[in-house]
């Protein structure tokens, strides 16, 4: 393994705190969260208490201002343990940041503290039944009333969106179709709301203690000071933190490749057929041997990219490259992992199972790999 030099040592102090806890809190307790379809509330107040949730906080509100290099430890820790269903990626890495960076002062006084502490868990609702990654074809629509908008439409697939405590809802704020980006705003939508309803808890493939949710919003009376920045700036908000989502999603993308990788070499070790060890078939090596370059090769880009975001250089279309590769080589490695399990990689109760089920929607959430060869390709052409 090539040594990684992005980190430094009080990074290596944290990183150890996560995973002790982790594996005291979370590594047993997740088999019943799947089952529940949610993580333990509880489980959030514990976080905030261990400095796992909001690292990038300003200190003037209660965070540390930690750089983002915190939030990939908690990322990839996650991913080690195969405890995916835990949104803290989400909350630390996409939706505070909008409070963090786009929020005026009383909105930060009000939410950043409690997210911070765990009492307020964040979820942004962008995409809708008809729309998947064309966030241009939003059509909740949020009409200015004077001193509040009223909010109409739906939302789907929205991560906690069943334990959020307020959602950051995009809608469409001007219904002129030559409008274009500027008819999109977001709105900081509170859960006691009235006509703020939240839908069945999803059954989806994977990540199943991670709760997924539809929402409805019928006559929201948002009031005036729950608009986040400024009316008709929420596409440019979007794309501006969208290479951070992107590139958390290849952070995690990378350390579910090797810690697959890291079972399956034992598993390969110990299992036999025909009279001698797995790991002894040539096909197994060079299977192995194949995965475990591209992994290496991928780790060293996505650290190099993680070096640009730490200093305001990483591009839109960077961090698409990031997402596309990392996530495609995670269903690879995933796929091939479980193939060299047999039957038994088929089976729930083995860890390599729930990463093939997990990793699916990686290549589709934070926008889909076609998406990300549009952007790619729209560059290189351009």
């Amino acid at each position: 393994m090539i040594p990684r030099h992005i980190f430094e040592s009080e990074h290596d102090v944290f990183r150890d705190t996560v995973r002790k806890f982790l594996m005291e809190e979370a590594y047993e307790q997740h088999v019943q969260w799947e089952k529940d379809g949610q993580i333990d509330r509880n489980f959030w107040y514990k976080a905030g208490e261990q400095g796992m949730l909001c690292p990038g906080a300003p200190e003037e509100y209660g965070g540390v201002g930690a750089d983002f290099r915190y939030n990939m430890v908690v990322s990839e820790e996650v991913s080690r343990l195969g405890l995916t269903g835990i949104g803290f990626s989400l909350h630390n890495d996409v939706t505070t940041p909008y409070l963090t960076n786009v929020a005026n002062e009383a909105q930060k006084q009000k939410y950043l503290q409690r997210c911070i502490s765990g009492d307020c868990i964040v979820a942004i609702a962008m995409t809708e039944p008809g729309t998947g990654s064309d966030l241009q074809g939003i059509k909740t629509s949020a009409v200015d009333m004077g001193d509040h908008y009223l909010l109409n439409g739906s939302k789907t697939f929205i991560t906690c969106g069943q334990q959020a405590d307020i959602v950051l809802v995009v809608c469409r704020t001007d219904p002129d179709p030559k409008a274009g980006a500027k008819a999109f705003s977001i709105l900081i939508v509170e859960r006691d709301m009235p006509g703020f309803e939240r839908g069945r808890n999803l059954d989806k493939l994977g990540q199943k203690a991670q709760d997924t949710s539809e929402l409805f919003f019928n006559d929201v009376k948002v009031p005036k000071e729950n608009l986040l920045g400024e009316e008709g700036m929420g596409f440019i908000y979007l794309m501006r933190e969208l290479p951070q989502e992107r590139l958390s999603i290849a952070v995690s993308a990378v350390a579910g490749c090797e810690s697959v990788m890291a079972q399956t070499v034992n598993y390969v070790k110990e299992r036999k057929a025909f009279g001698k060890s797995i790991a002894d078939f040539q096909n197994t090596q060079f299977t192995l041997a194949q995965l475990e370059a591209e992994v290496t090769a991928m780790r060293i880009f996505i650290d190099r990219c993680a070096e640009l975001l730490l200093t305001s250089e990483l591009t839109t279309v960077d961090a698409s490259k990031a997402k596309l590769l990392a996530t495609e080589l995670q269903g690879r490695v995933t796929d091939q992992c479980l193939q060299l399990h047999g039957g038994y990689g088929y089976m729930w109760e083995y860890p390599v199972t729930r990463a093939y089920a997990d990793a699916r929607i990686q290549r589709i959430y934070g926008g889909t790999s076609e998406v990300m060869k549009l952007i790619i390709g729209r560059d290189l052409l351009s």
